[in-house]
């Protein structure tokens, strides 16, 4: 299945992208959620529901005519890895780590498909990464790495954006990976089973104007998806709708010469194999501290 989540009449819903268009699964009974988390969790008798609509005459939706949400808008957690691809640490001035290089994303600082990401009014230095994102599909704790590949529920294409100044400010990578609406995430969630086992194999390239600026392939990353949940679980419990984004290969802005930044108007692209392609526009952050109501008086 390729599952998406995006408003109708300005409400969330869950739908499955098909040939032809998209089913609006929410909108068949009320069986179906709103949230794609929450058909996540509600195991094989959703999954098997969905899959029995499909197909089954329901008009379509065409893909054009729906907004797209962040496939997972609030996740519980969403871990990221940085330093994933030799060569991208070798560029980054790093030596190969030992064990995976790990930051937190917040919910706001995610957009969707055909979103805008948004270029921040304090820096210059907004940079793409294309990744390979997961979501867990059961929970996890002290996991084998077979027991951990088959807790994946889906893959999906993520542009990690990051502000590289800010990135660099401190040895923590927070700040640079957490301004508002820089996240690319979508389009849609490929369940696992029409994919390699830990999505390996599968060419991952990210497309800035149309310009091929990163090309490689899963099966080059340092810590794959199986060897990455296990070590995970020895530390936190992994749960239903989690998120981890799998690491970015070499060729980001940062490390060419001269560097090679976002600009507003730019198209950003990350495709990756059976999975799809997300695509953003890149847009300047304007200034409304005086109008915006999440700033005191």
């Amino acid at each position: 299945m390729r599952l998406l989540s995006f408003l109708k009449n300005g409400r969330p819903a869950v739908g499955i992208a098909q040939e032809g268009g998209i089913l609006d699964l929410t909108g068949l009974d009320e069986g179906f959620p709103s949230e794609l988390v929450e058909f996540i969790t509600g195991g094989a008798v959703l999954r098997d529901k969905a899959l029995a609509a499909v197909g089954a005459g329901h008009s379509l939706l065409n893909p054009e005519s729906i907004t797209f949400r962040p496939l997972i808008p609030s996740a519980g957690k969403m871990l990221c890895l940085g330093l994933n691809y030799t060569e991208h640490a070798a560029e980054g001035g790093y030596q190969r780590p030992s064990w995976p290089t790990i930051f937190l994303r917040c919910p706001r600082s995610l957009t969707a498909h055909g979103a805008p990401i948004i270029r921040p009014i304090v820096s210059e230095q907004l940079d793409y990464e294309a990744e390979l994102a997961l979501v867990i599909g059961s929970p996890i704790r002290h996991a084998t790495p077979e027991q951990a590949v088959d807790a994946v529920y889906g893959y999906s294409c993520f542009n990690d954006a990051s502000v590289r100044d800010y990135q660099r400010k401190t040895i923590q990578w927070t700040m640079g990976k957490n301004f508002e609406q820089s996240g690319g995430f979508g389009p849609y969630l490929v369940t696992a089973d029409e994919l390699p086992r830990g999505a390996s194999g599968l060419s991952i390239t990210c497309r800035l104007n149309g310009q091929v600026v990163q090309n490689a392939n899963t099966r080059e990353m340092i810590f794959p998806v199986a060897e990455t949940l296990a070590l995970l679980s020895e530390c936190i419990t992994l749960e239903p709708g989690d998120v981890v984004v799998m690491g970015t290969p070499s060729g980001v802005g940062h490390a060419r010469k001269p560097p090679l930044w976002m600009r507003h108007g730019d198209v950003a692209e990350v495709e990756i194999e059976g999975i799809g392609v997300l695509r953003n526009v890149i847009q300047d952050e304007v200034a409304q501290r005086a109008a915006s109501p999440l700033v005191a008086a």
